[in-house]
């Protein structure tokens, strides 16, 4: 049993056109994840061969408020029909749309319990487009404190009991350990709490968001938790690369492969 291995496009091979990085991720032996598709050719992305895991779910909108839960399900049903053409399972939500910056459109300073309470009816329609199509939306955790303050539902935590309340098998958790041990820490315990509504886990290294063994978070030891707890489900590497990509990346499969 081993872990499924893949790579963000948008944070290697920066000096290669989008289709360029790929294809080299593919033919490096991991399946590829992207971000915003609406910038991408993605007859070209198809035409690489590569396999997708993960992909934006949403262009704009919010969980919250009218307007923004409208634009959010509509961009969502585009975004579907963009991972059919890529046969991509999983499309990636965060709690409101961000903009190239990573930075929420719309900032949030206080969360209401009226906005908990809009977001878990808002995750529960997505859920049900996610089933209708046979894909799966996942929720992702940010950190707030260095890349995307601002942003509600941030937390692992708060990722955790919303997935958990809305209880559909095509609304999961990306839990991200780089963004959790910025915000929350203690990562082998909060993957133990979490394992039930995990869809793929996502890393790098802190601080600086880099391959692993490049900072403080053990993950040769996270791997042997996941394999402990049987999960062998996605694992992506969603960082930039300290020196050589592709000793960055041979970095990366080494510190999941037991």
């Amino acid at each position: 049993m081993g872990f499924d291995l893949a790579v963000s496009a948008e944070m290697v091979f920066l000096d290669l056109p989008f289709a360029e990085r790929v294809a080299k991720i593919h033919e490096l032996g991991f399946a590829a994840e992207i971000w915003d598709w609406t910038s991408k050719d993605i007859d070209a992305l198809v035409a690489t061969g590569a396999r997708f895991t993960s992909m934006t779910g949403h262009i704009a909108g919010n969980l919250t408020d009218p307007a923004g839960i409208a634009e959010l399900l509509r961009t969502a049903a585009l975004s579907l029909h963009a991972a059919e053409r890529l046969n991509c399972p999983n499309l990636n939500l965060t709690g409101t749309a961000l903009d190239r910056n990573g930075l929420p459109v719309v900032p949030v300073s206080e969360v209401t319990g009226a906005m908990w309470l809009a977001a878990g009816r808002t995750l529960g329609r997505l859920a049900e487009l996610g089933e209708r199509a046979g894909r799966t939306f996942l929720l992702e955790n940010l950190n707030t404190a260095v890349d995307h303050p601002g942003t509600p539902f941030a937390r692992a935590a708060d990722t955790l009991a919303l997935v958990a309340a809305v209880d559909n098998p095509h609304l999961k958790m990306n839990l991200d350990l780089y963004h959790a041990q910025i915000g929350e820490g203690n990562l082998i315990e909060l993957v133990e709490r979490a394992l039930p509504h995990i869809g793929e886990i996502q890393v790098a290294d802190v601080p600086g968001r880099r391959q692993p063994g490049t900072g403080e978070i053990n993950y040769p030891a996270i791997a042997r938790a996941l394999r402990r707890l049987g999960y062998d489900g996605v694992v992506a590497f969603e960082g930039w690369a300290a020196g050589d990509p592709l000793l960055a990346l041979e970095h990366f499969r080494a510190a999941f492969t037991l």
